[in-house]
């Protein structure tokens, strides 16, 4: 037994160095990289948060750091993001969400002195509806009560019923829209038609999904208008390449574009949609933010409902815009119509895998459908705060497509609502000539250059997509209007200098 002993110990030592190479050969495989991860990740872009945001992120960094650039600070009107850029939150729903996070705030005797009486009231009856508070799980469409101060909000809105079965609250309206998406695309031979220039969202989260994106173009000469005619090309255009359109998306008020859909483009898309049984989704994230009295905002819904259209509709809503600006709290849902029970099942199995919707952006969706009401004690102040920021929003819209359309070669359409303006830039051809040398797209370089200049972050419109030989840029109008005079004036001289220098 002894010798067998001995005779054991080197193999049991020969396995263990066996075993030593083979996990050395393993930490030697290749790294992780573009060329081995999922290329519809790696293929997916989002323009809003790309090279542009990543060179700023780095200038904010070297201003922190002390170093001395031609700015003092990034003006972050690449992305509709109020709240950075100074926006204020509106106190009713701030006190409301400080109580229900905190509810032993509820039995302070102090309360009833810090906080308004409705207020209070909120507080209590959310706190009622979620069992568990605000850190534990709730239904996978959202919580039932919020759910219902939708409902009513839809049958004020648009005249015509709502059912909370219908309704899903999301992570900001991106993330119904994904849900969507994932749901319709089965191949690359599923194509879904979105405007051009559209949000970057919907491409990205088509390749990501493995389907094809059909550009049907805006015309930008008619207040980037959209016409069946138009529709039709890019409809045929993907029956030709083997693709079958099954959604239609359409944004409204626009982005980046920021134009209002009137009624009769709305009814033609409605057909358009019946003719080629296309589900339409409605994003209609910036309802509240129209600009125009010339055309007021109307939801899909609504007018799919007064034509009697048998179209099958998804629509978005977000606490992100209008004027509570609350994106970090990802707050928003969305409403199915006319879709079919076994698609509603499908829906609801999607949102049953993510659990459901962050509770904080729950809240604020239901304060964003359910406001103080006149009598109530926070109406006044609720009221003072929304109409100076809308007020103050309508006159950056006019001060900012203004300034722009006084510079040399730039032409932008009024904004009529959303948070943006869309200008075209006639870049000349040493421009263009001078980017293709620094192996840059022409928009990209002027963005950069406007960027290293100034601290202002725009969006490229390569980004969004554009006609063949024309360039834009999206910039927000969020700067508050004292900084916007500081801004547009730092635009105006890089921008005239740029075409001097490029003449």
């Amino acid at each position: 037994m002894q010798a067998l002993r001995h005779v054991a110990r080197p193999v049991i030592r020969l396995h263990k160095n066996m075993a030593q190479r083979a996990f050395a050969a393993s930490s030697r495989a290749p790294a992780l990289t573009t060329a081995n991860l999922n290329p519809a990740v790696v293929g997916a872009a989002y323009a809003v948060r790309g090279e542009l945001v990543l060179k700023a992120d780095g200038l904010r960094e070297q201003l922190q750091a002390g170093a001395k650039l031609p700015f003092e600070q990034i003006v972050a009107c690449n992305i509709g993001n109020p709240h950075e850029l100074g926006q204020q939150p509106l106190t009713f729903f701030r006190q409301v969400l400080a109580l229900v996070h905190y509810p032993a705030l509820l039995k302070d005797p102090r309360a009833k002195d810090m906080f308004p009486a409705d207020v209070l009231e909120r507080a209590r009856s959310y706190l009622t509806s979620i069992s568990g508070g605000t850190g534990a799980y709730t239904n996978s469409q959202g919580v039932k009560a919020i759910r219902s101060e939708v409902v009513s909000f839809l049958k004020a809105r648009d005249g015509v019923g709502a059912k909370e079965e219908d309704l899903f609250l999301t992570d900001g309206a991106s993330a119904g829209v994904k849900m969507i998406l994932n749901l319709i695309i089965r191949s690359k031979t599923d194509g879904v038609m979105t405007p051009i220039p559209q949000y970057p969202l919907y491409s990205a989260s088509m390749s990501l999904f493995g389907g094809e994106g059909l550009g049907y173009y805006l015309d930008e000469s008619a207040g980037w208008g959209l016409t069946r005619a138009e529709l039709e090309r890019s409809y045929q255009a993907g029956l030709a390449k083997g693709v079958q359109p099954r959604a239609l998306v359409v944004i409204n008020p626009g982005n980046p574009t920021g134009q209002c859909l009137s009624r009769e483009s709305m009814v033609e898309v409605l057909a358009f949609c019946a003719e080629h049984n296309l589900l339409l989704m409605a994003d209609e994230v910036y309802q509240t933010n129209v600009y125009t009295d010339a055309t007021p905002f109307r939801s899909f819904k609504r007018v799919a409902v007064e034509e009697k259209s048998p179209v099958a509709l998804v629509s978005f809503h977000s606490v992100s815009k209008g004027f509570l600006g609350e994106c970090g709290q990802r707050g928003g849902f969305m409403e199915l119509h006319q879709v079919g029970e076994e698609f509603r099942a499908q829906v609801v199995k999607l949102a049953s895998i993510s659990l459901c919707s962050n509770t904080s952006g729950q809240l604020v969706t239901g304060l964003m459908v359910n406001p103080p009401k006149e009598g109530q004690q926070s109406h006044e102040l609720y009221t003072q705060e929304r109409d100076a920021i809308l007020a103050s929003l309508r006159r950056r819209a006019t001060k900012l497509s203004a300034t722009l359309n006084d510079c040399t070669g730039i032409k932008c359409n009024p904004v009529e609502g959303a948070m943006y303006a869309f200008p075209s830039v006639t870049l000349p051809p040493k421009a263009v000539e001078a980017a293709k040398q620094a192996g840059k797209v022409p928009d990209v370089f002027y963005c950069l250059a406007l960027l290293d200049a100034t601290g202002i972050c725009v969006v490229p419109g390569s980004g969004f997509g554009q006609r063949e030989g024309t360039w834009h840029f999206r910039t927000t109008i969020l700067p508050s209007e004292q900084a916007m005079e500081g801004v547009m004036k730092r635009f105006k001289e890089f921008h005239e200098e740029f075409m001097k220098k490029y003449a």
